[in-house]
Parts: structure tokens; C-alpha cells; sequence
């Protein structure tokens, strides 16, 4: 392992050198380029560089006969070559993209749309917190203030890795404020996260594509504006169906809808790659289908529960409100301790 950290480490230095000459200065794209490869290596060397300098400290211990320092070194240096091996875990490509995220509501009616719009607020205000980019590219909203389905595109530093294990369904446990009797209903939302693919990265023939225009429209059919701004493209060989109305700019929505649609399709063939690959989505947190029930928000005991890694959290007004760093970390570290017993398998 260490001839693969030095080598790293020399890699790094080899990109910060080569970024200060002007022929790379002087080129932006370039410059961003070897930015990135260098970002992508920065924390496997600073680990490296901090495990080498652990190792000598344990040998100046040695020499002053010093246990004490000896032992601090010794477990330093235990504790960095973990972390360089969870570093050193092969990354999910998708991990620096931006995200489409896509809620739905499911079996509830009313209080199912009603929870759909408590995890739109709650996904906005978390990416709000990380101070991430939040657009809405279409709503369907009820007249009771719920939304039937919301598409967001998210962008940010990280927002795909930090997001990703959202897909799935949502379970709400909680009183209705048309309930009379304080019976608690169960309804269900469906949430989609998906890396926003450009269209140069999935092909899309433009014979597949049928392409539509309409009048943007809000809740209970009341048109937004007069022209004809809202587009909706259908993939022919799939059935996939995707509209953009928020903007006024046909173009801009052209331009969203073909964003979403490409993600879309980019997922489904991933789906049926990891179809062919099961025993390696065994390794990693959830399966990340649509159908797996994944959450559960129980409202009277202000719970959350995630059923993948048996974590409960007695906060759940603070989570809708978007504090949402303590499960995604959970998440991560589940993901992590996953692919790690799968490597040393």
C-alpha cells in the first residue's frame, strides 16, 4: 500500500507544480481540469503525509525509550491508515454531479401530497444550508397546499454524494388535521435522486423524441402566463415522460426537460447494470430502488427511523426543518464499513 500512497503523493505534487507554469495558468479549461485531478487526490495525501510523520514519531520514541509518545504515535498511526483505507475505496463517479431530485406522493391522497411538500421544504432548506443552488423545473401542487410531484435540480460541492441515498419510499405516520378521531394514518411519498447527466454524456437519437408545448398551469388549472413556455418530451422507445413549466423561457425549459430526461435514462441503465452486478449492490447501503421502503417519520413520537442501518432519531422536527447532516453521515459511514467488509471478502 505504501508504494500506491507515494505514488499519489507524487502525483499531487507533480499537478500543484505543473499548475504554476503558464502554459497551464494561462488556460482555464486546462487549469480546472488538473484542479479537479488534483482535488480528487488531496485527502489520500495529506493522510499519507500525516500516517509518514506518525512513523517517525514512533521512531523517536523508540530512541528516547519515551512509551508514553511511543503509544500516542502507534495509535495515530493506526487511526490514519483506516481512514486512508476508506479513502482509498473505489469513488462513485457520480459523487461531484449535481442532482435531479424527484418527489412524488404515493398511497395517502391528500396526506400523502400534504408530506411530499414537507420533504420538498425539507430538501430545499438543507441545500440552502450548504448554501447549494436549488431551481424548481416542475411542480404539481393541490389545492390544499400539498404537491402531488416536484422535480428539483440541486447544485452544489458534493450535493450528489451527500444526497443519493434518498431514493426510495418514504413512510409518514402522524394525525391528519381533518381527523376527528386522532387516528393516525400511514401514507407514502416516492423520492428519486438522480445525477444530472449532460446531454453529450447519454446520447439521446432525436428520433426518439416527441416534443410538445403547452401553457404552464398551477394549482387547480390556473395558468401561470398566456404563452405556450411549458415543454413536455416523451422518449418513444420508453414511455418516459418529462415536463418543464417553471420557467417562462421555452428554451430554458427545453434545456431542463433534456437534462432530466438523459439522468432518467442514465439511471435505468445503471439499474439494469446493477441488475447484472447484485452481489455488488449487496455490498452498499440500500438498493436505491424507487419501491424500497427506506424511512419512516412518526410524527406523535417525533421520530425518524431509517430502516437500512436501524437508526432512530428523536428529532424529527429538527430533520424537516433540514438538519439532515446526522443521517447522511450515518448513511455514509454504513456505506463505507459495507464496502470495506466487501473488499477485505
Amino acid at each position: 500500500m505504501d508504494e500506491k500512497l507515494a505514488a499519489i503523493a507524487e502525483k499531487y505534487d507533480a499537478l500543484a507544480e505543473r499548475m504554476q507554469t503558464p502554459e497551464v495558468y494561462n488556460d482555464p479549461a486546462l487549469y480546472a481540469k488538473l484542479s479537479r485531478e488534483q482535488k480528487e487526490i488531496a485527502a489520500v495525501t495529506a493522510a499519507y503525509r500525516k500516517l509518514l510523520q506518525y512513523r517517525d514519531d514512533m521512531e523517536a520514541a523508540l530512541e528516547l525509550d519515551d512509551k508514553d509518545e511511543y503509544d500516542a504515535a502507534k495509535l495515530g498511526a493506526e487511526r490514519t491508515e483506516a481512514e486512508i483505507r476508506v479513502l482509498l475505496l473505489p469513488r462513485d463517479p457520480n459523487d461531484d454531479k449535481n442532482v435531479i431530485l424527484e418527489i412524488r406522493g404515493g398511497a395517502g391522497g391528500d396526506e400523502a401530497a400534504l408530506f411530499a411538500h414537507s420533504l420538498f421544504r425539507m430538501y430545499t432548506m438543507y441545500a440552502e444550508s450548504r448554501r447549494w443552488k436549488v431551481e424548481v423545473a416542475n411542480i404539481n401542487e393541490t389545492e390544499l397546499g400539498g404537491v402531488k410531484e416536484v422535480s428539483l435540480m440541486i447544485e452544489g460541492d458534493g450535493a450528489y454524494s451527500r444526497l443519493k441515498f434518498e431514493s426510495g419510499v418514504h413512510r409518514v405516520q402522524r394525525v391528519p388535521d381533518t381527523e376527528s378521531s386522532g387516528r393516525i394514518h400511514t401514507s407514502t411519498v416516492t423520492v428519486a435522486v438522480l445525477p444530472e447527466i449532460e446531454e453529450n454524456e447519454f446520447e439521446l437519437n432525436p428520433t426518439d423524441l416527441q416534443i410538445d408545448t403547452f401553457r404552464s398551469s398551477g394549482a387547480g388549472g390556473q395558468h401561470v402566463n398566456k404563452t405556450e413556455s411549458a415543454i413536455r418530451i416523451t422518449h418513444l422507445p420508453t414511455g418516459t415522460v418529462v415536463e418543464c413549466q417553471d420557467e417562462r423561457s421555452q428554451h430554458k425549459n427545453r434545456d431542463r426537460a433534456m437534462k432530466i430526461l438523459a439522468s432518467r435514462l442514465y439511471e435505468e441503465e445503471q439499474r439494469r447494470i446493477d441488475a447484472e452486478h447484485a452481489a455488488e449492490r449487496k455490498s452498499q447501503v440500500g438498493t436505491g430502488d424507487r419501491s424500497e421502503r427506506i424511512r419512516t417519520y412518526n410524527f406523535s413520537e417525533n421520530r425518524l427511523s431509517d430502516h437500512r442501518i436501524k437508526l432512530t432519531l428523536y428529532k424529527l422536527d429538527k430533520i424537516l426543518d433540514g438538519a439532515l447532516d446526522e443521517v447522511f453521515d450515518a448513511l455514509i459511514m454504513a456505506d463505507q464499513a459495507a464496502k470495506l467488509e466487501a473488499a477485505g471478502e
